[in-house]
């Protein structure tokens, strides 16, 4: 129903929630929920080291993939407040229309692969499980060593 990114970026799909009935109420105790885990993961993913300076910088964003496109675009305006002097987003593997719309949104998109029927990001993948926050700090660390 939506997507958030650091520095208060939200971003709700308005006609989903009114078709599902979702109240405020259930949004605003979602969003809590997620706020707190992206500050756990911000944290614990950091280690104390500040955000870095992106200002006239090139940032290259990847993902595993775009279906709705929600939370890469959520990154990216959140990315754009801090000044970079490009954003381009990286997928192997997008919605044709989503990787399209994201001509409008980033500097610019590569999808290595926009098949027809899309389906899901997940159906293109032979192992689509979630990278755990163990791994995510090894690969982290270990990119730090380099």
């Amino acid at each position: 129903m939506g997507a958030l990114a650091s520095g208060g970026v939200r971003l709700l799909n308005e006609d989903l929630i009114r078709a599902y009935g979702i109240s405020d109420n259930e949004v605003n105790r979602a969003m809590q929920r997620e706020q707190l885990e992206l500050e756990r993961r911000e944290t614990l993913y950091r280690g104390g080291r500040p955000f870095p300076d992106l200002r006239n910088k090139t940032v290259i964003l990847v993902d595993d993939g775009l279906a709705t496109g929600s939370t890469m675009r959520v990154a990216v305006e959140a990315l754009r407040k801090e000044g970079p002097a490009r954003i381009v987003v990286a997928v192997p593997v997008a919605a044709p229309e989503t990787c399209d719309a994201f001509r409008d949104v980033a500097d610019d998109i590569v999808c290595a692969i926009t098949p027809e029927p899309f389906y899901a990001v997940g159906l293109w993948y032979d192992d689509f499980e979630q990278t755990t926050d163990d791994e995510v700090h090894e690969l982290l660390a270990k990119a730090r060593a380099a």
